[in-house]
């Protein structure tokens, strides 16, 4: 296991496939840890590829400070992370919170981001009252009292019934209340719609036709902020299809890295 000690947290990070490839960096949703792309990892080439991703601050085994968190906070923790890392320039991949770290990370550091993949993400995410209220439940009654209502947002009804998602459920629930809670902060004081519109380089969208997080249309709307991007859909998938629907979601990264950023070396 990798951690990197940053200025203000602790990050548990893993690379795999090829140490010499092109960097690309997967950035994960709010109460997920880097295990969210586990499915994903083990389809893509192992040569040409190196395959980075981390656990944001306040989850999986990176350090909880206290918050509130910012999203400048959190992208100045990536920003160091692959500066630990040495990376000068990657592909990046973000779900969720991990797409919004995406965007503003592209706005300060243009240079740094080759391409970007905004998955089940938006400019904005939700209106500041409603996470207000969720952040009041859940330290009211624990990441528990909700962990039913996330469940439905993150998957379909089939995926649900399955014991893989218990995993999940376990995965959310373990989740620090702190640091599930600044994240929500952080999203909650975000718009990221002028900033975003501003960006100039190969991006591409990718919703779930079922995510009741970020529905379809908000995520087609925040990569179309982007001149020349494209979206695409994946049926049968809620928030999370890189866990409900991963070969299709690995095609589209395969497609996007050859077609649009013509990597070459895979």
């Amino acid at each position: 296991m990798k951690i990197a000690r940053l200025s203000s947290a602790d990050i548990h990070w893993r690379e795999d496939g090829d140490p010499e490839g092109v960097p690309v960096v997967f950035s994960n949703s709010l109460g997920t840890d880097l295990r969210l792309w586990d499915k994903v990892i083990a389809l893509l080439p192992k040569q040409g590829l190196r395959l980075i991703r981390y656990d944001k601050r306040g989850h999986g085994l990176s350090s909880c400070p206290p918050g509130p968190y910012s999203m400048d906070g959190l992208v100045e923790d990536t920003h160091e992370l692959l500066e630990h890392a040495g990376v000068h320039s990657c592909i990046f991949v973000g779900l969720s919170i991990g797409g919004m770290i995406g965007q503003l990370l592209t706005s300060r550091r243009p240079s740094l981001i080759q391409g970007l993949v905004l998955s089940n993400t938006g400019a904005k995410m939700g209106e500041a009252a409603m996470w207000q209220e969720r952040i009041s439940r859940i330290r009211a009654g624990g990441i528990d009292a909700l962990a039913d209502a996330i469940l439905e947002r993150w998957f379909c009804e089939d995926f649900r019934r399955s014991d893989e998602c218990l995993a999940w459920r376990h995965m959310l629930t373990r989740t620090p209340v702190e640091g599930y809670t600044g994240c929500c902060e952080a999203i909650a004081g975000t718009d990221l719609t002028a900033s975003t519109a501003k960006l100039g380089l190969p991006v591409i969208g990718i919703g779930g036709a079922d995510d009741l997080a970020s529905p379809p249309e908000l995520v087609r709307n925040t990569a179309a902020l982007v001149a020349g991007s494209r979206y695409v859909e994946i049926e049968t998938a809620g928030h999370l299809p890189c866990v409900e629907q991963p070969h299709q979601f690995a095609g589209h990264l395969m497609t996007f890295f050859k077609e649009d950023l013509h990597v070459s070396t895979i």
